[in-house]
């Protein structure tokens, strides 16, 4: 076998869940977008939604059997996951009001070519965590739909959000 074969990772799938969570004041609605902390696993910044494996192991540097897909995850996997991860990343206490939908993309990781699935809720804020946002972020921003839209850096999380604000905006 020559050097590049040995070297070429196969690809994986990993599952994972977030949620999409606003908050109302009087007719104005706000959203939750966080900031990353950079790592040397991730060293760029981004502006995300908080999402993150169904679960994992090893300490958190590997996702768990349900997020790598030894386990079919069931709907409740994919709830308690999303909920986890906006008090996680967003350091709020959210409750679901209905799912939005799964993204798939690709990415790379110290593990090889991964294939992502990530199912997002949309969330209704209910309080802030007294422990606030973990290790993974380092800022989070309430802003109105444009700002929040304009802030997220990756293409698909700005249509899951755009999604999101169709879902919470009344029928005409």
């Amino acid at each position: 076998m020559g050097k590049n074969a040995q070297n070429k990772k196969l690809l994986t799938r990993e599952f994972a869940s977030g949620g999409v969570v606003f908050r109302k004041f009087g007719n104005e609605t706000e959203w939750l977008v966080a900031k990353n902390n950079p790592s040397k696993e991730y060293p760029q910044e981004f502006w995300r939604l908080p999402k993150g494996w169904l679960d994992d192991r090893d300490g958190g540097l590997n996702p768990g059997p349900i997020a790598a897909g030894e386990i079919k995850a069931e709907e409740k996997d994919l709830m308690d996951g999303a909920l986890r991860e906006v008090g996680e990343e967003g350091g709020v206490e959210a409750k679901i009001l209905g799912k939005i939908g799964t993204i798939k993309y690709f990415t790379n990781s110290s593990r090889g070519k991964v294939m992502k699935f990530v199912t997002f809720y949309l969330m209704e804020y209910v309080r802030d965590l007294p422990e606030g946002f973990g290790f993974e972020t380092e800022k989070v921003d309430w802003l109105k739909f444009k700002d929040a839209r304009d802030r997220i850096t990756r293409e698909n999380e700005k249509e899951v959000l755009s999604s999101a604000q169709k879902m919470l905006a009344p029928v005409a």
